[in-house]
């Protein structure tokens, strides 16, 4: 799968293998309450399945007031 990063790491991995969202957040040291991992239009949640053929990106979550 290739996960493209945002925001202050910027940078496209390349994961062999199907994971969950959690797995490959966990895997790259990211707390999953500060990213959005999204597959073309769709906001996926931690338990989604991802396998070789996806690609993804993962942004911080951004607030403002």
């Amino acid at each position: 799968m290739r996960v493209h990063l945002r925001g202050p790491r910027r940078e496209t991995l390349e994961l062999a293998g199907r994971r969950t969202v959690a797995q490959v957040l966990a895997e790259l040291g990211i707390d999953p309450g500060t990213v959005l991992v999204i597959r073309g239009d769709e906001l996926l949640t931690p338990d989604v399945v991802l396998g070789a053929e996806d690609e993804v990106e993962v942004r911080p979550v951004v607030s403002g007031g």
